[in-house]
């Protein structure tokens, strides 16, 4: 009977391209710990590694509180978010009045 590492994916985008490591996961890992794992900065190399460490993170797309105190199921989809390049409300309204000319 083989037994299986329990893993979670790490998962970040930029505006070209998706990177998503899958991480072994050990008891009692926090979503933070797992980012760390996952060495985004070396997958990243434009993203330095203290930028992304003050990137919010989330779990299948709700954002966690407090990273470092979440811990993990097996399964789980950790997301880092970066920041985006325009607020969406921005965006509403220049779309609107470039159609309302």
């Amino acid at each position: 009977m083989s037994v299986t590492t329990p893993f979670v994916e790490v998962a970040f985008a930029t505006p070209t391209r998706q990177v998503i490591v899958d991480v072994a996961l050990t008891p009692g890992m926090t979503a933070k710990e797992a980012v760390i794992a996952a060495d985004l900065p070396a997958r990243v190399p434009a993203w330095d590694a203290t930028a992304i460490e003050r990137l919010p993170i989330g779990i299948f797309g709700a954002r966690l509180r407090d990273p470092a105190r979440h811990e993990l199921s097996p399964g789980d989809r950790v997301e880092v978010y970066r920041p985006l390049e325009i607020d969406p409300k921005q965006a509403r309204r220049d779309r609107a009045a470039r159609t309302s000319d």
